[in-house]
């Protein structure tokens, strides 16, 4: 009995050890993420990420389509054994690491390809025709488990818990709006999310305090006439002429209506119409994308761009109808708001960044006029976007997204891996459960 005593009491003060929370001592914070980094560079962590990038990458899945991708993430959470709900937006899948208690803070991925044929020819290129991932997302979803491997391994040092969010169709079925809808963000209260940069070195991050990335919407309108033979004009209303007079209009807004230092973008990309060259057509379609800084200027911009393409039809003796925002898929999902950093969780980023890389390596970027629907998880709490370095000149060139012939720089992976890791594990140590908050809250497998 004394023996087993013993026993009994070592394994108490083993399992009262392995317990022991990081310390919250400035030296030892500042060396969480070199430790997380070095992990995340061990060959068989690196590989493990690498192989998952390349199956998602073979197998690219449209907005709300993804779910083979969504299967190989829950096979891997389940062989990390790490808790997760299911489903969420169609694909979405949200997990758990920690104690199940406050607070909590999340890390997100974006899982859905591009309708594109890929160009560059190896041997892990797409296999689906049509379809590729073309902006990094099979990255995003290989770092966003790679963090979960290191959490899960340092689990009893959390000091609440990290919500990992992989979720469906970023590019432009807002799929973060519909995550957000479905309850992804209960408990949460801070968000962190990340997107592969060719335009930054490798071993840099790239961001910014307050807005980062611009408002964005899209439109289509149906210009409408008469049709007729292209010898006799005069017998028809030309929607050709209408449509032309309003994208040049459209133009107008930016260069006289908007405010110089207000950055906006009107663009029209599409123009539809006739199918002959002697034949004026009854109607036809132009559409394009419109961003903008403000919430404000955004709105004030779609009203402009309605009154501007139905007047100046009218004034051609043609009728409009403007639609905005709605995708290839004709599911209205409404505009993707201002991307914004939080302030305080700015300079968090700036100090685990800094510990990682060092400082001159986390470098401050200009607003750009891209817009990513993390900024609907932004506009409910705190949240911090930002870039991850991936040029390497001595590898080539790295096209920018939504290019044919855009590549990952795997070498990649093990930095945002660890930053991921780093960036929640570092919050949930500076922002410790407050009195009366609730011990844990239950979470299923799946929903």
């Amino acid at each position: 009995m004394g023996a087993v005593s013993k026993w009994t009491s070592l394994i108490l003060i083993l399992q009262a050890f392995l317990a022991l929370p990081i310390s919250s001592k400035p030296e030892e914070l500042a060396q969480i993420p070199l430790n997380f980094l070095n992990f995340a560079k061990r060959p068989e962590v690196f590989d493990w990420m690498v192989g998952i990038r390349r199956k998602i990458h073979e197998n690219p899945e449209l907005g709300f389509e993804e779910f083979e991708t969504s299967r190989l993430i829950r096979a891997e959470l389940d062989r990390m054994r790490i808790s997760y709900k299911y489903p969420f937006a169609e694909t979405g899948i949200v997990g758990y690491v920690g104690t199940g208690s406050p607070p909590f803070v999340a890390i997100r991925a974006d899982m859905d390809a591009l309708a594109m044929q890929e160009l560059v020819e190896w041997e892990h290129k797409s296999k689906v025709p049509g379809k590729m991932h073309a902006c990094g997302h099979d990255a995003h979803v290989s770092m966003l488990l790679g963090a979960a491997k290191i959490l899960q391994e340092h689990r009893r040092e959390l000091q609440g818990t990290v919500v990992l969010v992989f979720q469906p169709a970023e590019e432009g079925g807002g799929g973060a709006k519909k995550m957000v809808d479905d309850g992804a963000l209960e408990h949460v209260e801070a968000i962190f999310g990340l997107h592969v940069s060719a335009s930054h070195p490798i071993g840099a991050v790239a961001s910014r305090s307050g807005p980062l990335l611009a408002a964005s919407g899209m439109f289509e309108a149906v210009i409408s006439g008469k049709g007729g033979h292209a010898a006799l004009p005069h017998h028809t209303i030309d929607p050709i002429l209408a449509a032309s007079s309003a994208i040049i209009s459209l133009q107008h807004l930016i260069s006289r209506v908007a405010d110089p230092l207000d950055s906006q973008v009107v663009t029209v990309a599409k123009f539809e119409g006739g199918g002959a060259f002697n034949v004026i057509p009854d109607s036809v379609s132009i559409g394009g994308t419109f961003r903008a800084f403000s919430k404000e200027s955004f709105i004030q911009l779609q009203y402009r761009i309605e009154e501007v393409i139905t007047k100046q039809a009218s004034v051609q003796r043609c009728n409009a109808t403007v639609t905005f925002n709605a995708n290839d898929h004709q599911k209205p999902f409404g505009i993707c708001p201002v991307t914004v950093n939080d302030k305080d969780l700015h300079e968090h980023f700036q100090k685990v960044a800094g510990n990682m890389l060092s400082a001159h390596n986390v470098l401050e970027m200009q607003p750009v006029m891209g817009a990513e629907d993390f900024s609907f998880y932004a506009e409910v709490i705190p949240g911090y976007f930002f870039y991850l370095g991936m040029k390497n000149e001595s590898k080539g060139k790295f096209e920018l997204g939504h290019s044919p012939y855009f590549m990952v720089n795997e070498d990649a992976l093990p930095y945002g891996a660890a930053l991921h890791a780093s960036l929640v594990t570092s919050y949930l140590q500076e922002n410790k459960p407050k009195p009366n908050q609730p011990k844990s809250v239950s979470f299923r497998d799946e929903l």
